[in-house]
C-alpha cells in the first residue's frame, strides 16, 4: 500500500513567511535561524471534495444587526485611536518597544473603565502579582477593582475568561501563552498562532473586548506579524523617538475606525497623560529666526497636526556627501534633493544634507514635500523662512507643486496656532478661500523659493 508523502512547511518566526525548504536565513526578512518546521493539518481541499457536511448560510437582508455601545477607556487619545472607544467583542493587538508603556496604558485604562461598573481582567504572563501591585500604586490605582492574574497556560486563561466573564480583558504578553497540546516551545510561531486563535475565538463568543500585548522584532514590527495581524480587528503600535517623554500610539489596522489615526501621550512619573494640543507641544521649542526651519500641517487620521521640519545643508568635507533623514522617507528626501538641483537651480549635489521632523513624529504623506524642499533651500542659502507662515504641497519630478487633500482642515489648524500665511499649491487656492488665512498659491518650486526670499 502506497502512503502519500507528507510535505513539510517552514515558517519564519519573524515575518511569518512560509517556504517549502529550510534555510539558515529567511529569504524574505534576511533573519538567521528563524525558519521553523510546521506540520500541516490533515484534511486538505482534495479530502473535502466528497464530504456531505453542509454549512449554514443566510441571505444578506436576513442578517440581524447587533448594536453594541462602545466602552470609554477614560483616556481620550486611546479612544480616538480605537475609533471612539472599546468595542465589545473586538480584539486589539498592541505592540511597541520594551519599556515604552504598553503595560502602563493598559493598566491605566482598565483602572478607569472599572469606574463605570465594567468588569475588567488583566492577565500578566511575564510579571508577578506583586510587580503589578507596585505599578498600580505608582498609577494611583491601588483601590481599583480590576481582576489581576499571573498565568501563562492557555487553559487557565480561557478558564478565567469563562468564569469571571470580563467585559474587557488584557493578556500581557501573548507570546508567553502556551498550550500543552503542542510540542513546540513557548514563544514559537505555532504556539503563538494556536493560542491567539483560541483566545480570539473565545473572546468573540463571550462578547469580551480582548487586548493582546505583543513583543516586537528588531525592525519594530510585532513578532509573527503575518500570523497575528490578520487575526485581530485592530493593530496598534506604540512609538517613541530616542529618550523623549513623548509617546505616539498609531493605528496600523482598524476594522471599526480610521486607519493611521494617532494618539499623543507624555510619559510622567504618574503614568501616561493625554496631550490635548499636540501641535502646540511639537512647536513649543521652535526657533523661528533660524534658517532651515519650516512648519507644515500634516493629516494623521482625522486630525491635523502642526510639525516643524528642520534641515541643515553644509559643504561636504569628504568626497561623498552624507545624507540622513529622520521622520520622513529617505527615498523621497533623495528625490527632492535631485529636484532642487535640476529644477530649482540649487547647488546641493556636493553638500551634506540632513532633515529632521522635530518631536519624533513620522511624516510620510507627499504633502510634506514642499516644506522639506523649502527647509533645504532655506538652510542652503541661509535665509530664514517667514515665522508666521506654513508650507503645504506635493512636489513632482518636474518641480511642479501639486494639490493635496484636506487643505481647509490643515489651514484651520495653522490659523488656530497663530500663523498668518500659507504657501499652498495653486490647485488648492479655491478650497483655501473659506479660511481666513493669507494663502499664497505657488505653481512651481522655483516660485515658492523666490516668494519666501522676497519677504
Amino acid at each position: 500500500m502506497l502512503v502519500a508523502k507528507q510535505h513539510k512547511t517552514y515558517l519564519c518566526s519573524e515575518c511569518g513567511a512560509s517556504f517549502a525548504r529550510w534555510s539558515g536565513r529567511c529569504p524574505n526578512c534576511d533573519q538567521w535561524d528563524t525558519l521553523e518546521e510546521v506540520i500541516p493539518e490533515p484534511g486538505g481541499a482534495r479530502d473535502r471534495l466528497g464530504t456531505t457536511a453542509e454549512g449554514h448560510a443566510v441571505k444578506l437582508d436576513e442578517i440581524q444587526m447587533e448594536h453594541h455601545g462602545r466602552i470609554s477607556s477614560g483616556i481620550a487619545e486611546l479612544d480616538r485611536v480605537l475609533g471612539g472607544g472599546i468595542l465589545p467583542g473586538s480584539t486589539v493587538l498592541l505592540g511597541g518597544d520594551p519599556g515604552i508603556g504598553k503595560s502602563t496604558i493598559m493598566l491605566q485604562a482598565l483602572g478607569q473603565i472599572t469606574g463605570d461598573d465594567v468588569r475588567c481582567l488583566y492577565v500578566t504572563c511575564e510579571e508577578s502579582l506583586s510587580q503589578i501591585k507596585i505599578r498600580a500604586a505608582r498609577l494611583a490605582l491601588s483601590g481599583s477593582p480590576v481582576l489581576v492574574a499571573s498565568e501563562t497556560s492557555l487553559d487557565a486563561i480561557c478558564g478565567l475568561l469563562v468564569t469571571r466573564e470580563p467585559q474587557v480583558a488584557v493578556v500581557d504578553s501573548v507570546q508567553m501563552v502556551h498550550t500543552d497540546q503542542l510540542d513546540s516551545p513557548m514563544g514559537s510561531l505555532s504556539q503563538l498562532k494556536a493560542c491567539a486563535a483560541e483566545l480570539i475565538q473565545l473572546a468573540k463568543q463571550l462578547g469580551c473586548a480582548l487586548f493582546l500585548i505583543g513583543h516586537v522584532t528588531k525592525q519594530g514590527a510585532i513578532a509573527g506579524p503575518k500570523a497575528l495581524e490578520h487575526m485581530v480587528d485592530t493593530v496598534l503600535y506604540f512609538e517613541s523617538e530616542g529618550f523623549q517623554s513623548m509617546r505616539i500610539l498609531r493605528a496600523a489596522k482598524n476594522r471599526f475606525g480610521s486607519v493611521n489615526e494617532i494618539g499623543v501621550f507624555e510619559m510622567t512619573e504618574d503614568g501616561l497623560r493625554d496631550v490635548q494640543n499636540p501641535s502646540a507641544l511639537f512647536l513649543a521649542e521652535r526657533d523661528a529666526g533660524e534658517s532651515g526651519s519650516v512648519v507644515t500641517a500634516t493629516i494623521e487620521g482625522n486630525r491635523a497636526l502642526m510639525v516643524e521640519i528642520q534641515a541643515l545643508v553644509a559643504p561636504s568635507a569628504y568626497g561623498t556627501p552624507e545624507r540622513k533623514a529622520s521622520g520622513i522617507d529617505y527615498r523621497r528626501f533623495s528625490m527632492l534633493l535631485c529636484v532642487l538641483e535640476r529644477r530649482a537651480g540649487l547647488n546641493v549635489a556636493a553638500c551634506d544634507a540632513f532633515v529632521n521632523v522635530a518631536g519624533g513624529v513620522r511624516v510620510l504623506e507627499p504633502a510634506a514635500d514642499l516644506p522639506v524642499a523649502l527647509a533645504i533651500a532655506s538652510s542652503s542659502r541661509d535665509v530664514a523662512f517667514p515665522a508666521d507662515a506654513v508650507a503645504i504641497g506635493e512636489v513632482g519630478l518636474a518641480g511642479e507643486v501639486r494639490a493635496v487633500g484636506h487643505i481647509d482642515k490643515r489651514l484651520k489648524e495653522a490659523q488656530k496656532l497663530g500663523f498668518k500665511r500659507a504657501f499652498i499649491p495653486t490647485g488648492n487656492a479655491s478650497a483655501a478661500s473659506h479660511v481666513s488665512i493669507s494663502a499664497q498659491p505657488v505653481r512651481h518650486l522655483r516660485d515658492a523659493i523666490k516668494l519666501f526670499q522676497q519677504r
